[in-house]
């Protein structure tokens, strides 16, 4: 994409005011998540939204999105940036740097995954920490309260919202993503954006549980990618009246053929996270899925692909002593204690990391047909006169009709499955 066009130009003068404040002088593509997640809408695309628990993933992720002219989402969950070297305080830098490396040109987002709240002390942290993670230069958010009944999740999501500027993105969440077994429903999803919707909370997307699972699908235990798609659109359709469409979440172990047909079904954002860091790893994978082989009963790693064998046998002998299992998910808090350690690594190892995150990203994005997305971002900020990005729409109905005694109240299944 060329910077000095005259789009670029005036999209650089209406970037969220966040990211003029931080980088007026550095032409870099970030953008309101409601402008990505918009021109999905009017595209009929899915954005690829990558968890970058390791920095050097947001540079191949970049890469693939300037060389197809892709807009993307570059993503951390909050528990992740407490065990990841790509954190809520350093990853919008490492981005702007990355671009800037790119020559610019390439359109993204910074989206916050999966903002937990559990209770009352997370939603009292949440109203003070926020607004300071704008000023660290985040323009998009995902409030989960999905841990709480459904009108706890509706009032929390609501509190928690209205410390989010209205022109930056918003993903909200009814149902928490667990993998095969029950499912959000359609009566949850109306109640839940109904409710927002009457508060003057418009968010852009929801996720819901429909089956996937974050991590590796370990077949051994009779785990196996099982995405209801069919439940996916009936929600979908539910929810257009108010704007909202749904955000995939899970995708790493899912096969690109059933991916492409995403859009179909009212999905606009898809999330990859632990298939890029198998890339870092070095983890052996299915070439379809991306989901990590542990077939062996414990992850493969290859020597030819990402970190050196010597730097993975540290990670392993960490994890042993750790006393985690050779297949365990929490394989994922590696990702700090070696983080450092991973970018020290010898330029034509981070080279190969970087060349095969982009070649999953470049599958991702034209299977998702986001191909030329940036250009209809442009189109989209040229529509409007300023930076401002909130959407103009209005409450439908009555707060009355969205009291605790007429939420759904599912009981909820016990476990954490933040990420």
């Amino acid at each position: 994409m060329n910077i000095e066009g005259k789009a670029y130009q005036a999209m650089l003068k209406r970037r969220p005011l966040n990211v003029k404040a931080l980088w007026a002088n550095e032409p870099v593509g970030l953008v309101s998540g409601r402008d990505i997640f918009a021109a999905c809408k009017e595209l009929g695309a899915v954005a690829l939204a990558a968890n970058c628990r390791h920095p050097i993933t947001a540079k191949g992720i970049l890469r693939a999105a300037k060389k197809l002219n892709a807009a993307v989402v570059l993503e951390i969950a909050k528990s992740e940036s407490g065990y990841c070297l790509g954190n809520f305080d350093n990853l919008p830098g490492w981005a702007v740097k990355y671009s800037k490396e790119l020559g610019h040109g390439v359109i993204f987002t910074m989206h916050i995954d999966h903002y937990g709240i559990k209770g009352e002390a997370d939603l009292d942290k949440a109203v003070s920490e926020i607004p300071l993670l704008v000023t660290k230069g985040w323009t998009s958010f995902a409030v989960d309260a999905s841990h709480l009944n459904d009108y706890q999740n509706l009032c929390a999501t609501r509190d928690v919202a209205m410390s989010i500027p209205p022109y930056l993105g918003l993903e909200v969440e009814v149902g928490e993503i667990k993998g095969a077994g029950e499912l959000s429903t359609v009566e949850e999803a109306l109640y839940f954006i109904g409710g927002l919707n009457t508060w003057g909370i418009y968010p852009d997307l929801l996720a819901i549980s429909n089956g996937s699972l974050h991590g590796t699908y370990d077949a051994a235990s009779g785990q196996a990618e099982g995405i209801d798609l069919k439940r996916t659109q009936e929600i979908a359709e539910a929810i257009r009246p108010y704007g909202v469409s749904i955000a995939q979440h899970g995708i790493s172990g899912t096969p690109l053929d059933k991916v492409s047909d995403f859009y179909k079904y009212g999905i606009n954002k898809g999330n990859v996270a632990t298939l890029f860091q198998n890339i870092v790893f070095g983890i052996k994978m299915d070439p379809v899925t991306g989901n990590a082989d542990t077939s062996t009963g414990a992850y493969v790693k290859e020597k030819n692909r990402g970190i050196r064998p010597e730097l993975w046998e540290k990670i392993v002998a960490w994890a042993d002593e750790k006393k985690l299992s050779r297949k365990s998910g929490d394989y994922k808090r590696a990702n700090l204690v070696f983080g450092e350690a991973i970018l020290e690594e010898p330029d034509e190892i981070l080279e190969r990391i970087v060349d095969e995150t982009e070649e999953w990203a470049a599958k991702y994005i034209k299977a998702m047909r986001g191909e030329g997305s940036a250009e209809k971002v442009l189109e989209i900020i040229s529509r409007r006169r300023d930076h401002n990005a909130a959407p103009e729409r209005k409450p439908l109905h009555s707060r009355e009709d969205y009291t605790p005694d007429r939420a759904p109240n599912r009981e909820k299944i016990a476990g954490d499955f933040d990420d």
